[in-house]
């Protein structure tokens, strides 16, 4: 295969195929999480054209959430099992396909499927389990900044394609956004069938960093489709398990599903058009890409709990001060330095506690499971904040609702034990 011819050739110029497989992960994953993000510039235009209430379009975007985080635990056993390549096929295809499919709808339980059910499945099967997978087996050193490479792109893609798609949307309708990103995704899949491999050893190759005489690292016999509740299981018996499992769910409380769902629609509602407001989601993707991959040196570097008690005390400050934000491009700027800068931060420093607590080999299953925690509170806000529209016709109790639980996140991060000898990347 290709690989295996460009592997040689990287290598007479000191590169490492590692870097390759890094390559395309962050591709996968960046428009992987572009299109989880496109619905959130869709509200106020599906409710126009079916007459769908914010509430009952939340419902359908809540679920996508909730699979994206539940399948977690168990993409870590399909990649153990049938491989990186085959399983980023499998979601490429099912994200592109939903995409496409989604330009024909015309019930909300088509939404449900399509939006709800397959986006949900495809992106969670390479969610941000695939970043820590990839970082741990084909990295020996460098996992923190690879780790805040790759969290990066999922959250950049969530937002940096916002401005376009919204352009798109008020140019040429709601469906004009969803071939171009449904082609997109099908492009993506070809180059990972192409050029793909599981394990460095697959090319007869040590890990980037590890010394080129080390022994390879023995596979682990295959996973069993009990390894997530067995993984969970012995996890639950350690505090560290439930401060990271509680934080990260108001993370996902705090981000994907309050602001990447309904901040276009927040804006909506004082005033600020779909396009400039979502140009300032773009500006927190560009924000963010700097904040995640510093997070990323710096978690290598510094104690993680630290890194997490300021990015969830900083998050949860501008959460309060929304609300009463100038409701302007330039008003919001400063919303958008402050959020955006640690918008998912919190992944590189949350990663490495799990590996330094629970091992390399068992991170990918236990982060999962964490992870999940945060898709539930993204799915839980997702739902929680367009009830509030709904109901109060307000979005400001669901703002000043994750602000407060961010700054008891910050609390929980430094509850955390800290690792006797933590590992050196």
């Amino acid at each position: 295969m290709l690989a295996t011819a460009l592997s040689p050739w990287l290598q007479r110029r000191r590169l490492h195929f590692a870097w390759v497989i890094a390559g395309l992960t962050f591709l996968t994953m960046l428009f992987m999480s572009a299109a989880l993000g496109l619905p959130g510039a869709m509200l106020q235009p599906l409710a126009r054209e079916f007459g769908w209430s914010t509430g009952d379009i939340s419902s359908a975007l809540a679920l996508r959430f909730a699979l994206f985080g539940l399948m977690g635990p168990f993409a870590a056993v399909l990649m153990d099992r049938f491989g990186l390549r085959a399983v980023m096929c499998m979601a490429l295809a099912l994200v592109g396909g939903g995409m496409l499919l989604a330009a024909g709808i015309s019930e909300l339980w088509q939404l449900v499927l399509l939006w709800g059910l397959l986006l949900g499945l495809g992106s969670g099967m390479t969610a941000l389990v695939l970043g820590a997978v990839v970082s741990n087996r084909w990295f020996a050193t460098r996992r923190g900044l690879v780790m805040g490479l790759l969290t990066a792109s999922a959250a950049t893609g969530q937002l940096a394609c916002l401005p376009i798609a919204a352009w798109m949307i008020e140019h040429w309708g709601w469906r004009a956004p969803l071939l171009p990103l449904g082609l997109i995704c099908l492009a993506v899949m070809a180059l990972v069938w192409t050029l793909m491999k599981d394990r460095p050893a697959d090319l007869g190759l040590a890990a980037f960093g590890a010394a080129p005489d080390a022994p390879p690292v023995p596979v682990p016999p295959p996973m069993r489709v009990t390894a997530p509740f067995t993984a969970l299981r012995e996890a639950a018996t350690q505090p560290t398990f439930w401060l990271l499992f509680g934080s990260f769910f108001i993370c996902g409380l705090s981000t994907n599903g309050l602001v990447q769902t309904h901040f276009i629609s927040l804006c909506g509602d004082q005033g600020l058009a779909a396009v400039p407001a979502a140009s300032v989601l773009a500006m927190m993707g560009a924000f963010d890409l700097v904040g995640t991959i510093a997070s990323g040196w710096l978690s290598d570097r510094y104690d993680a709990r630290k890194l997490l008690f300021w990015y969830y005390g900083l998050r949860g400050l501008s959460l309060l001060w929304l609300p009463q934000a100038d409701y302007t491009l330039t008003g919001l700027s400063l919303f958008a330095l402050f959020y955006g800068l640690d918008w998912i931060a919190t992944v590189p420093p949350t990663v490495r506690l799990a590996a330094q607590t629970f091992g390399p080999e068992r991170v990918g299953l236990v982060f999962g499971w964490v992870f999940a925690a945060h898709q539930i509170g993204a799915a839980v806000a997702a739902w929680g904040a367009g009830l509030s529209r709904s109901v109060l016709l307000s979005y400001s109790p669901a703002l000043y609702a994750a602000g407060a639980a961010c700054m008891a996140a910050a609390l929980m991060a430094m509850a955390i034990r800290r690792p006797a000898e933590p590992k050196k990347n």
